[in-house]
């Protein structure tokens, strides 16, 4: 039995906390090192598996073309996946409440792990064409 849980327990046998809070602390406990144990057992992919998200962006503005380049690691995007799952929950409604507030529709809860994989899974090659009165955009978003 590890400490954490251990401390979790004498707390509920000397009273200073309840059945169900020690249930809530230890279910906690549970999540947090599950979520720790697949980071830890999350290698680095493999030579096969895209390592980069991609997004460039082409436009045509009065003052000449743009071009935007950005190379995202996917292991920052997975470990960002797998850190959000150790927001407590109560925090985690306060995130979800303000992102609601900004505009964003957004649910830490439903991000999971193994979303974010089937997503790169499918992701090839995705390409938005966007048409203005004055300028064109085309944005590509792709794993490499």
């Amino acid at each position: 039995m590890n400490e954490n849980r251990r401390e979790i327990l004498e707390m509920l046998a000397e009273g200073k906390i309840t059945p169900v809070e020690a249930d809530r602390l230890l279910s906690a406990l549970d999540d947090r090192a599950s979520a720790v144990a697949t980071i830890e057992s999350s290698a680095a992919p493999s030579a096969g598996s895209p390592k980069y998200l991609r997004v460039l962006v082409d436009a045509v503005e009065d003052d000449g073309p743009v071009k935007v380049n950005i190379r995202v690691p996917l292991q920052l995007l997975r470990a960002g996946v797998k850190l959000a799952s150790l927001i407590p929950p109560g925090a985690q409604d306060e995130v979800n409440s303000a992102l609601r507030e900004r505009g964003v529709p957004l649910d830490l809860s439903q991000i999971k792990p193994e979303n974010l994989s089937e997503l790169i899974d499918n992701l090839s090659d995705l390409t938005v064409d966007i048409d203005q009165e004055k300028e064109a955009v085309k944005v590509r978003i792709f794993c490499e």
